[in-house]
């Protein structure tokens, strides 16, 4: 079965990059010049996903405006003859790509966004991508990956990376199988959050998942865990008694955009790879980090 919807949650506050989310969706905020939100849904497309689900709440309104048509903007490109942006911005979204949008009405935590998605996925598989979980493959896409490996395998699967031991309270954290199955690693258990004490390892899950329809039957009796919030990662758990998932080790980078540092790491990364201000940003960098070598 091909894997057809991706769900994105993004009804979030965005708290940690106030004011300037104060009336703008972080999922919104630029790297150079295209928002987060745009470079999941471009991951998204190029792994074979036509059906978008946008999990939002009331102050998400731009993100809608900005997959949809702007006819004036797009006449007035075309009057100007700015022919590459009016490319740009008609092709947002391919054709053969539907987009779909339901509301959280109430903050319970990304398991509850899941869940809110369930009418429109129905029971198929799907993937989650996170948008501020940057991840930048230059050489392909981690869902592209994931999905390749649904089809190989047939198992769902959590992107997963290594991370310092003092910081597995940030993240759902997994153990793993002893054993591999078809060459893959299995995920035996995952926990939400756990002490750097007590956590089973430093496999941290970030920000892409490609789950089975059955999450949702799960997601509808999950109770509220860690933060007083229905946590994805106890569904995950729970589901894990009755299906495999793989720990997928994706390959590029991963900047947590939804931190200041980590968004001007993505940043610099990519202004440095931009292919009209690439070069001289790169050069500028070089000076300014010779400068402050003295």
């Amino acid at each position: 079965m091909a894997i057809k919807t991706a769900v994105f949650p993004v009804a979030g506050m965005g708290t940690r990059f106030l004011p300037a989310t104060k009336a703008n969706p972080k999922e919104m905020l630029p790297i150079v010049d295209k928002p987060l939100i745009q470079y999941a849904v471009e991951e998204a497309v190029a792994a074979g996903i036509t059906q978008l689900v946008f999990v939002t709440s009331w102050s998400k309104g731009s993100i809608e405006d900005h997959f949809d048509r702007s006819y004036e903007l797009e006449d007035r490109l075309r009057l100007a003859g700015k022919n590459e942006l009016l490319d740009s911005v008609r092709n947002i979204l391919p054709k053969g790509v539907s987009v779909a949008y339901v509301r959280q009405a109430e903050p319970l935590g990304l398991g509850h966004a899941v869940l809110c998605a369930q009418p429109i996925v129905g029971d198929q598989p799907f993937a989650v991508l996170l948008a501020d979980d940057f991840i930048h493959d230059s050489k392909g896409g981690c869902l592209k990956d994931m999905v390749d490996l649904y089809a190989e395998t047939g198992l769902g699967s959590v992107a997963v990376e290594d991370v310092p031991r003092e910081q597995t309270d940030r993240y759902g954290i997994v153990s793993l199988h002893e054993g591999q199955r078809q060459g893959q690693d299995v995920i035996s258990a995952i926990v939400e959050k756990p002490n750097p004490a007590i956590a089973p390892s430093t496999l941290a899950v970030v920000g892409r998942y490609l789950l089975p329809g059955k999450v949702f039957e799960i997601l509808e009796h999950t109770g509220r865990g860690k933060g007083g919030e229905i946590q994805l990662t106890d569904a995950i758990a729970e589901l894990l008694s009755e299906d495999s998932l793989i720990a997928h080790r994706f390959k590029g980078t991963r900047y947590d955009c939804g931190s200041k540092f980590g968004y001007l790491q993505a940043t610099v990364a990519l202004g440095m790879e931009h292919a009209e201000v690439g070069p001289r940003f790169r050069a500028y960098m070089e000076d300014l980090a010779k400068s402050l070598m003295g």
